[in-house]
């Protein structure tokens, strides 16, 4: 791998909103995804065949950062990944899946506002390091949960190929698509 720079940047328009409007859970796979690498570049997921991924829409709050974290004297660099999901209303089945997935480590979809869909956790999965299950002070205040996942991976977070506003997976042929299960 070159360390050269290879493009520059111009201004871009603005045209982008923030947020998140969903985020898919995947149960940890090692390998499950293809990764379509030109050249270069990172590279795009374009298949996520066989994989189940569990949906959880979301509105307002949550949001998704990534931090690059570079080290001159050690010579290494990693990418932290962090989501704070906000999810609305207490229920058994909720505190349920929010047990399995402090137990686990799944690797996330954050499908962002403008259509992007990024992966997440992909070869380390995610933890889930902090959390919240509340019921709030006043009438208008959060009543259910905050949760933080992060994840610790070598290189930054996959775009998924051809994610658009209406589907994450609009570019994955059907056989490359994985099975959803929504609530």
């Amino acid at each position: 791998m070159s360390c050269l720079l290879t493009h520059g940047r111009e201004e871009v328009c603005k045209e982008s909103v923030g947020g998140l409007q969903g985020v898919y859970f995947i149960n940890y796979e090692s390998g499950s995804f293809t990764k379509t690498v030109t050249g270069d570049n990172l590279g795009e997921l374009s298949s996520l065949s066989g994989s189940t991924v569990y949906y959880y829409e979301l509105k307002g709050t949550s949001n998704y950062n990534e931090t690059v974290n570079s080290s001159r004297e050690n010579g290494t660099t990693y990418f932290s990944q962090e989501a704070t999901l906000n999810l609305k209303k207490l229920t058994n089945a909720m505190t349920t899946q929010l047990k399995v997935l402090a137990y686990g480590r799944p690797q996330m979809i954050l499908w962002t506002n403008n259509g992007d869909a990024l992966l997440a956790g992909e070869d380390h999965g995610c933890d889930l390091t902090a959390g919240t299950i509340s019921t709030g002070a006043a009438l208008g205040d959060l009543y259910g949960y905050s949760i933080t996942m992060t994840g610790e991976e070598k290189l930054p977070a996959a775009f998924i190929s051809g994610s658009t506003t209406t589907s994450p997976f609009a570019g994955m042929a059907v056989g490359d698509q994985p099975t959803i299960v929504a609530s």
